[in-house]
């Protein structure tokens, strides 16, 4: 029978700058240890049973929910994110339980529409603290799930809550609160997650891209990776064509990348001499990144995605719609704030009302969002 002592027994094999779950820097609130799970498998737990992890299924990668159920979602690409994440964790020997964990709540603050539902609640809340999704991450893990009598939130360890908060990508841009305001690099197991998060996005959008037809695979020959992966893929199976072998590149493209990311963070890892865990918060350059070779291959994969998917007519059309749909319902809840919930109303009695506002939208799903509009805008729709 395996209880917690040996499992952080076990977690002594790991890489001696990976971080141990024993040496875990514990949670605000203080709670005896469970018998058979480490705190951060305790973690990871907590997360998937939240009401907020429930509801990335129906929040938006690219595509609004309504477009179609073939594409990702938050919930979709946060698996997809915990696969590679893990898959990097393993080969780098770092602690595979706190990588799962971190990368389940890494989207959890996200608000329904996807990035520009984001920028429509920062402009709303210019005035009263802005908005981004990692802070709004942290909020959520910290104070707005209920779950237990004793404390607020879900009282996760530090470890996860500073992997929510100082999630970096070119998507996010981390503003560190206390306590997490410090200069140094965060620890290997965060940084995994950050770029298995740039791989995943990258590649899925570029798979969903084509899927939608915003994209045609003949345009991708001006892309290297995309093509050397192709010509790999043609030359193994000659004549398989359409969905296997759109399937099989992008599998292709995204193998190649995760190697490339070992390879490289190992290199990192001896030419900057990392032995300890105090040695990669010293350290101010990322240890876990690809090679300037895979960097000069993606660059023009994003600006490619940038160009041809994420400014497709189409979907600054959903852009702009969903920028509408949370105006809107900002300013008729700010209006009358007795149109909300009466557990939301509560809340107003004692915080500030354009928070709790922003709270309540950003906790929505897209289908959710969508009805509350039709409930207050098309004058037969039934409130």
């Amino acid at each position: 029978m395996l209880k917690r002592r040996d499992l952080e027994k076990r977690e002594e094999l790991l890489a001696p700058y990976a971080q141990k779950s024993a040496l875990s820097k514990g949670r605000c609130y203080k709670e005896e240890e469970h018998k058979y799970r480490s705190c951060y498998q305790r973690d990871r737990d907590r997360i998937i049973y939240s009401t907020a992890f429930r509801r990335l299924e129906y929040k938006t990668q690219v595509f609004v929910n309504h477009e179609g159920d073939y594409y990702r979602t938050r919930l979709t690409h946060t698996l997809e994110v915990s696969q590679i994440a893990k898959s990097i964790a393993r080969a780098l020997s770092l602690n595979e339980d706190l990588v799962e964990a971190i990368s389940l709540a890494h989207d959890l603050g996200h608000t329904p529409f996807g990035h520009s539902g984001e920028d429509a609640l920062h402009e709303l809340m210019r005035d009263y603290g802005g908005f981004d999704h990692n802070t709004q991450g942290l909020r959520v893990v910290d104070f707005l799930e209920e779950r237990y009598p004793d404390f607020p939130g879900l009282n996760l360890t530090c470890e996860v809550r500073e992997g929510i908060i100082k999630h970096s990508t070119p998507f996010d841009r981390p503003r560190p609160a206390l306590p997490f305001e410090s200069k140094g690099s965060p620890i290997l197991e965060i940084q995994v997650v950050d770029i298995a998060d740039e791989i995943a996005y990258d590649n899925h959008d570029l798979d969903d891209g084509i899927t939608s037809g915003l994209i045609k695979e003949e345009d991708l020959s001006i892309l290297k990776l995309w093509v050397d992966k192709e010509k790999e893929f043609k030359k193994r199976h000659p004549g398989v064509k359409g969905e296997v072998a759109k399937y099989q590149v992008i599998r292709s493209l995204i193998d190649a990348q995760v190697s490339d990311v070992i390879s490289q963070t190992e290199a990192n890892i001896k030419r900057l001499k990392v032995r300890k865990i105090a040695d990669v918060a010293k350290t101010p350059e990322r240890i876990v990144m690809v090679s300037k070779a895979m960097q000069a291959m993606r660059g023009p994969m994003r600006e490619f995605l940038t160009a041809n998917l994420y400014h497709h007519y189409r979907v600054v059309r959903m852009s702009n719609k969903a920028n509408r749909f949370i105006t809107s319902l900002f300013n008729v809840y700010l209006d009358k704030s007795d149109q909300l919930p009466p557990t939301t109303q509560g809340r107003l009695k004692h915080e500030d009302e354009h928070r709790v506002i922003c709270d309540y939208i950003a906790g929505m799903t897209d289908r959710y969002a969508l009805d509350e509009y039709k409930k207050f805008f098309e004058p037969y729709e039934r409130v």
